[in-house]
């Protein structure tokens, strides 16, 4: 039972929840019931927020999730519906150390009466790196039904299970260290296990930096394959943005009958011979005599501007 994420990157709260629902989408099992959302905002507020039941739907539709959206740093944990209040004890967090979070049970007492996850969080606000400070809280108790994630104020992060929680045969992890994007997925009984914790990173990704973004956009309809150099590109007016034409290199595109994409994804936008953009978003054409005319399915050609150092 359960899935904790951490996050550490601007939007990541909303970022966390959409790793979330896809899980929910796809998966099935210990899915779709509480979240417990936890999230230190720049100016070092720490805000619990919770639902029992809808999983990240719910989550989204809380009243005050607003105020998370410019946090940088976000933990959850969810699993099904009715879990003990507060819900904050699944994903404590201070101002001074950091966020943990984890899956099964961090929220119950060690031998000594601490949680794994309270035990984690001290260490490493007496100063222990984040794996440390896991390692602290559940090495000594080898027996305890928790995997942990910790994940400091600058992003620093780790994760483990138990060695019980380890040898289980449903569990799935992901750890994530980029500059300026760190992600941990620890779940169980949640199925089908072997794929969601790189679903859940993906999805997340998507969030934080969608694939499919684009600030320019032409109908492919009426557009001419013209002859050139390159192999593929799309021509548009420097200062309208106005598509013009396509422009290819193979005899095909100018048959009296042929269909394919003039111009696919990561082909170049010229305008005035200068790369200024890169196709996000292709069509499939139908050509006559190298016009395009009409598209099987959306004839939307999209792109997006690429930066001064790719334009050569």
């Amino acid at each position: 039972m359960t899935i904790g994420i951490a996050v550490g990157a601007r939007g990541a709260a909303r970022a966390a929840l959409a790793g979330l629902k896809a899980v929910e989408a796809v998966g099935r099992g210990a899915i779709g019931g509480f979240v417990s959302l936890t999230a230190i905002t720049p100016d070092g507020t720490v805000h619990d927020l919770g639902v029992q039941r809808g999983g990240a739907q719910a989550m989204l539709a809380h009243p005050l999730f607003p105020t998370v959206a410019e946090a940088e740093l976000a933990v959850l944990m969810s699993s099904g519906p009715d879990r003990p209040e507060p819900l904050s004890q699944f994903t404590p967090a201070t101002a001074d150390a950091g966020l943990m979070t984890g899956h099964r049970l961090p929220n119950m007492p060690e031998p000594d009466g601490t949680p794994p996850n309270l035990v984690a969080l001290r260490a490493m606000r007496d100063g222990m790196p984040p794996d440390r400070a896991i390692a602290h809280a559940l090495d000594a108790a080898p027996q305890l039904d928790a995997g942990l994630i910790a994940m400091t104020l600058t992003g620093q992060i780790a994760l483990a299970n138990s060695t019980s929680v380890g040898a289980r045969d449903d569990i799935g992890e992901a750890l994530v260290v980029e500059p300026g994007l760190s992600v941990g997925v620890l779940h169980n009984s949640i199925l089908p296990h072997q794929a969601l914790a790189g679903l859940a990173v993906s999805a997340i990704r998507d969030r934080l930096a969608p694939r499919d973004a684009w600030t320019g956009s032409a109908l492919a309809e009426g557009l001419t394959v013209h002859p050139g150099t390159r192999d593929r590109a799309l021509l548009i007016e420097p200062y309208t943005g106005k598509a013009l034409a396509f422009e290819a290199a193979g005899d095909e595109w100018r048959r009296p009958e042929w269909e394919g994409c003039p111009v696919r994804r990561g082909d170049p936008v010229l305008a005035a011979g200068r790369i200024v953009g890169s196709v996000v978003t292709e069509v499939y054409c139908v050509l006559r005599d190298g016009t395009v005319t009409r598209a099987r399915g959306d004839g939307t050609i999209t792109w997006a501007p690429v930066e001064p150092a790719e334009a050569t």
